[in-house]
């Protein structure tokens, strides 16, 4: 075979973990790691969840020859050249791996190569894409029958992310219990998910006293402003609601320890700082979450949680985007009209029972318990503990999950699709 480049194209930090690792993967695994034959690539667009860790995160994996960041990518679009002017083969495949479909399109006619998209929940410019690898058939309905050639179901990529750590899931019956702490990544959300989230470990372990609890670190955060929302000195809503305080203990240099949080009263809360932290949270029994995307994580990795979404500090969305956003943060009548704001969507949202985290959305019903409103950290362990005593109602949540996210392969499938468009490039 000729020399040849795959470039791929994805975004987030989401994307570039748990559909460009499991891809490049397979890609290595079908096309050898001879580097003078096939070249990966990887060139990452702005993405609104960033952390600006995605570049390194892909440089981390060893299928992967060049990784280029998201703030050089705007000139490669417009110009073709990317920061460190690489060189490109005469034959190639771009492929979609998150952001705009429209870039693929761009991108691969400019280099001259060919193109395959794999699309989660749509598939656009169906006429200029050569192959689609496409996650459920629904998607191949929506599409013009003129194009469903260029169609092949291949699956779900996150359901891969689930078989990296299948050997601790099997096992995870004779470790420790470990119950997962995801506060969030943002101050509106850590605010409050520190402090409660600690309550609620602080009284499962009065009940349990065996359990573990660890926090994955967000990778936009460090273990420091972690613990800044878990003061009472610089968050006041402790004291105000009377949730847990705990001080940052960080272990000597040579010692194995992790960092930990420790509570008034004496619980300890191991701080992960791995990134991603797949085969940490695949040893959680149970997770208890905020919204957003952690919950797809933990749905990719079929990990049973609890999603909070307190409401007692009313402001705490001050920092949304859009119209409801710049209207909270006006001066003077910002507070009052975020409270007013949030009030009227928690009433809207109750009255339609609407969803919020990707699993439920995923399978349009609750197949993880969804918590809103004004939480009270003793009844919230309640439940945790109901769960915690009673494994099989675990491991029934778990195999829902298994079951919504589909079964694993997907990659494998995807990069057969990408080495065959690779044979027929020019």
């Amino acid at each position: 075979m000729q020399a040849a480049d795959i470039l791929i194209l994805s975004n987030g930090p989401g994307e570039v973990t748990t559909w460009v690792r499991p891809v490049v993967r397979a890609l290595r695994q079908q096309l050898g790691d001879n580097r003078s034959l096939v070249r990966i690539s990887v060139i990452l667009c702005p993405c609104p969840n960033g952390t600006g860790k995605e570049a390194a995160i892909a440089k981390s994996y060893p299928e992967v020859d060049r990784v280029q960041s998201a703030e050089h990518f705007l000139s490669f679009l417009l110009k073709g050249k990317t920061a460190e002017n690489w060189d490109w083969r005469e034959k190639g495949v771009v492929v979609f791996l998150g952001g705009d479909q429209f870039f693929c399109v761009v991108i691969g006619k400019r280099l001259g190569y060919r193109t395959v998209v794999y699309a989660e929940w749509e598939a656009r410019w169906h006429r200029w894409i050569d192959k689609f690898g496409v996650m459920k058939p629904e998607v191949i309905a929506t599409a013009p029958k003129l194009y469903a050639n260029k169609f092949t179901v291949v699956g779900d990529l996150m359901a891969d992310v689930s078989s990296i750590s299948e050997l601790q899931e099997k096992d995870q019956g004779q470790k420790t219990e470990v119950v997962g702490l995801l506060p969030g990544s943002k101050s509106a959300k850590l605010i409050q998910g520190v402090p409660l989230t600690l309550a609620i470990a602080e009284s499962i372990h009065k009940v349990r006293p065996q359990t573990r609890f660890a926090i994955p670190v967000a990778p936009t955060l460090d273990c420091s402003t972690l613990a800044s929302f878990a003061d009472p000195q610089q968050n006041p809503l402790i004291k105000q609601l009377g949730w847990a305080d705990a001080q940052l203990v960080i272990p000597p240099p040579d010692s194995n320890e992790r960092p930990f949080l420790k509570t008034s009263s004496s619980l300890s809360v191991e701080l992960w700082q791995s990134f991603p932290a797949h085969d940490l949270l695949s040893q959680c029994c149970l997770c208890l979450t905020t919204v957003g995307a952690n919950t797809a994580e933990l749905g990719s990795l079929a990990v049973p949680m609890i999603v909070l979404l307190p409401t007692q500090q009313l402001d705490a969305m001050r920092a949304w985007d859009g119209l409801p956003g710049l209207l909270a943060r006006l001066p003077g009548v910002g507070q009052g009209l975020a409270r007013i704001i949030n009030f009227l969507i928690i009433q809207q949202v109750l009255r339609k029972k609407r969803l919020f985290a990707w699993p439920n959305i995923w399978a349009k019903r609750e197949i993880v318990p969804e918590l809103l409103g004004k939480l009270e950290p003793f009844e919230v362990a309640q439940m945790a503990l109901d769960y915690l005593e009673h494994p099989e109602k675990l491991a029934e949540m778990r195999q829902q999950l298994r079951a919504v996210r589909g079964q694993p392969g997907a990659a494998q499938k995807l990069a057969e699709l990408v080495v065959k468009q690779l044979y027929l490039s020019n």
